[in-house]
């Protein structure tokens, strides 16, 4: 097991093989991703980037249209000489999980291509495909060989969403543990390359000042958020099908849960805190479906204005079905049961269409008490927030009160900002470098465990079904630009609480 890097150094020789390289993930994130990686000398020396599609191309062919693609999708200018560095590797391969024989035909072009290019024979395989494709191309990598470590390392990296439901996580585990160990499977979720994200676990434990006031005595509840303006524009057929929950919260959401609630790790390596983060996503406390639909709100967005953009009815999205029930935005109160923290409620949201595109986690701590301040013209003290902002501004806000000049003993609340871009010159970046750099080097600690993704599942599941045996029944309507239903703000209201403004 690899400790967690303390520095940065080039990754052993190895094949990137995407799957679906003309794909919009691969173009629009992946090639970005490891051009920046190229930009700051972090690939191999010995590299070689090989394109799996199932219709044959040239090697120029593919090359063009990465470039293309680089070119529109950078975070940076594209500086000609290193993308042709990148790309000048560049090798094409036609193989389809449905004809087996291409991927022994596959299988031999790639030892003859590693003995060419002196990659070691290491080899990271990256699935940017749909989701069902997951599963009969690692039995086809499986059944060649190409994923056995004779003296080299093998790879497979794996895109969300990860299953649909329990069941279905729990099978393709199933399916991809017979065929790989579990520290050659990477489970990848880009919100976990962002910087922000990272310092989580920083915050807590690096800092003397926090960690101590991090539980139940002093923190009265959690909100994460993650919000966003887009509706669901050309992805109908996909979104429909599977929905915000779905869509969101056991991956996204469940990462910032996990970093900002799991107990301190025993060391800062791979194994230690993958384990930590599994055990509080299974400490969720599960929902009867009674309890899950008390404990819960969906909503789907009605035409509406956000900005210049005008925004029509989700129903009258292209490939959307007629009468669905599929849910645009969903809040969720979820419990904790252990000792940390019992009592503190996590409230969860997320949605398409809304008037702002926000994500963070906040974190509410208990009110001080009032009563000195009642013989002054305080009429109220503002909340203490501890705000982690992921995206548009990666940075952490601490609110608090403090006296207004003047004589009289007035109070107010005030913000203490920091934001990573006034204090670190960081190119921008597509949040998958640090990510497919951890692949090459072997270190899985952002990466998500079989356990952990079902225990996700696991809390979710209760909501799934009982959402779907009630139909269209607590379907909840929102306008397009808004903060959503205003049935979430009851899911807080009825508790004492209230979520914090888009802004």
């Amino acid at each position: 097991m690899t400790d967690a890097k303390t520095d940065t150094t080039k990754p052993d020789p190895c094949s990137f093989v995407i799957f679906g390289v003309t794909g919009d993930l691969a173009h629009r994130l992946v090639m970005p991703a490891l051009y920046n990686l190229a930009a700051s000398n972090l690939l191999p020396d010995k590299f070689c980037v090989v394109g799996i599609a199932r219709k044959a191309m040239s090697a120029d062919e593919l090359r063009e249209g990465l470039l293309a693609g680089l070119k529109k999708f950078a975070t940076r200018p594209v500086d000609d000489a290193i993308a042709e560095r990148l790309l000048e590797c560049v090798t094409s391969i036609e193989a389809d999980p449905q004809d087996p024989a291409s991927f022994d035909k596959m299988r031999d072009e790639l030892d003859a291509l590693e003995k060419r290019r002196e990659t070691a024979g290491n080899r990271l395989f990256y699935l940017a495909t749909p989701p069902d494709g997951f599963a009969p191309i690692a039995r086809q990598l499986g059944r060649t060989g190409m994923l056995q470590e004779n003296g080299a390392w093998r790879r497979l990296v794996v895109e969300k969403p990860f299953g649909t439901d329990l069941e279905s996580a729990k099978k393709l585990n199933a399916e991809l543990l017979e065929i790989l160990t579990e520290h050659q499977i990477y489970r990848i979720d880009h919100y976990l390359g962002k910087e922000t994200v990272q310092n989580i676990l920083v915050l807590r434990f690096a800092n003397g000042m926090f960690e101590p006031i991090w539980n139940r005595n002093h923190i009265d509840h959690v909100q994460i958020t993650v919000d966003e303006k887009l509706g669901v524009g050309h992805r109908g057929s996909f979104y429909d099908a599977t929905g915000a929950l779905r869509d969101m919260v056991p991956n996204h959401l469940f990462q910032l849960l996990s970093l900002v609630a799991m107990e301190p790790p025993t060391r800062f390596d791979a194994h230690s805190v993958r384990a930590a983060k599994a055990d509080v996503l299974a400490a969720i406390q599960l929902e009867s479906e009674t309890e899950a639909l008390h404990n819960s709100v969906r909503g789907q967005y009605l035409g509406g204005t956000i900005g210049d953009t005008v925004i029509e009815d989700y129903h009258k999205t292209k490939d959307v079905a007629n009468g669905s029930t599929t849910e645009t935005y969903a809040a969720l109160k979820l419990v904790i049961d252990n000792w940390r923290w019992a009592g503190v409620p996590f409230y969860l949201r997320t949605g398409k269409a809304l008037g702002i595109k926000r994500t963070e986690v906040a974190i509410k701590f208990k009110q001080a008490p009032f009563a000195m301040f009642q013989g002054t013209p305080v009429e109220a003290l503002a909340q203490n927030y501890l705000v982690i902002g992921v995206e548009p501004t990666e940075g952490i806000a601490l609110q608090f009160n403090t006296k207004i000049p003047g004589p009289a003993v007035r109070i107010d609340g005030v913000e203490m900002k920091f934001r990573y871009k006034d204090y670190f010159k960081a190119e921008p970046s597509t949040g998958y470098e640090t990510l497919i750099y951890d692949c090459m080097i072997g270190d899985n600690i952002l990466f998500q465990r079989a356990d952990s993704v079902e225990a996700g599942w696991r809390a979710v599941q209760p909501f799934l079904d009982a959402w779907a045996n009630a139909g269209s029944d607590g379907l909840k309507s929102y306008k397009a630009g808004s903060e959503g239903p205003r049935e979430a703000d009851e899911l807080m209201k009825r508790d004492g609480r209230a979520w914090r403004k888009l802004s």
